[in-house]
């Protein structure tokens, strides 16, 4: 049974770090109600693990701002924050239909196989089916996509397994499951300025989102003018320094290997797209050491921006 009107498609879930099995969710939708249809993603931030367990939920892949942009870029028309507040979550799946999906008129309802809703997740597929024989609307279930990471292992896309690869300094499969570079959104503070010492001037950029393994990894990082640079980017403690507390540290740098000319100093918002991994983080006997091992980094790292860039 179909309602009467635009036809309109919801697909729900977390959707943090948006990988392909998200997408193909947000297609499906799309595809079942044609252009002139509506797709609208109800997506839950922060994790409901938030609130369930505070403290122990998994880490941030996306911010909700980039979240929703790469929703709409495959296809909804809205995204719908959801709160994860306790009486949100303690709401039985009947309750959940009847007042957060139902008043958005669905004509249908995409969601993964192994999706579950409500309290104590008692929200499974078949139960979500028989919600919609009652009340009007459609259900489809899309099964997992698989990917082949680099290593040939072939593995089921999901937010769990992205965390894992960063984790693991992984960031180019991470970016096959993602099906995209892993990008951080975070604000420039002030660090220890060591780096403009050495020549090698960064921007230390702090963000609430998941770090990769401590090392250096070539990527880009972004400036309030628009203007995207390659960068050498490191994560870690600063051995050398004998530095306290992991931090995420970015050199702009143009296409010879020189410092960018960024022109802005603190408190600017930037994306920092971390695309693959180029050594560990290591502790060097002296700076001279370390800014000589920082210079073979740049070259492999802008090697690698012109090769991307060169198709």
């Amino acid at each position: 049974m179909m309602s009467r009107g635009t036809p309109t498609a919801i697909t729900i879930g977390n959707f943090d770090g948006v990988h392909v099995g998200h997408a193909a969710l947000v297609r499906a939708c799309r595809s079942a109600v044609g252009e002139r249809g509506r797709v609208v993603a109800m997506a839950f931030d922060p994790h409901p693990g938030s609130t369930l367990a505070p403290g122990k939920e998994p880490a941030r892949l996306t911010s909700f701002e980039r979240r929703s942009a790469i929703l709409k870029e495959l296809g909804a028309n809205a995204v719908i924050r959801l709160a994860p507040t306790p009486a949100f979550l303690g709401m039985t799946p009947e309750e959940f239909i009847d007042s957060v999906v139902m008043p958005h008129k669905p004509t249908l309802i995409v969601e993964g196989d192994d999706f579950h809703f409500g309290r104590a997740r008692a929200g499974t597929p078949a139960v979500l089916a028989g919600l919609g024989r009652s009340r009007g609307f459609e259900t489809r279930f899309v099964g997992g996509i698989e990917v082949g990471l680099s290593d040939q292992l072939v593995v089921r896309a999901s937010s769990t397994v992205v965390r894992w690869l960063i984790a693991q300094g992984r960031m180019k499969d991470a970016g096959i499951v993602l099906g995209r570079p892993y990008v951080i959104d975070g604000t420039v503070t002030r660090g220890d300025r060591r780096g403009r010492v050495i020549g090698f001037p960064t921007a230390n950029v702090a963000t609430d989102q998941l770090l990769p393994a401590d090392g250096v990894y070539a990527g880009t990082i972004s400036c309030p003018d628009g203007v995207v640079y390659p960068a050498a980017i490191n994560v870690g403690e600063r051995p050398t320094f004998k530095g306290v507390g992991r931090r995420l540290e970015v050199f702009g740098m143009n296409t010879d290997g020189s410092a960018a000319s960024i022109g802005f100093e603190y408190d600017w918002a930037t994306e920092v797209s971390i695309e693959g991994w180029v050594r560990d983080d290591l502790k060097f006997d002296s700076v001279d050491g370390l800014v000589a091992q920082i210079r073979r980094d740049v070259r492999v790292c802008v090697g690698r921006a012109v090769g991307a860039a060169g198709g």
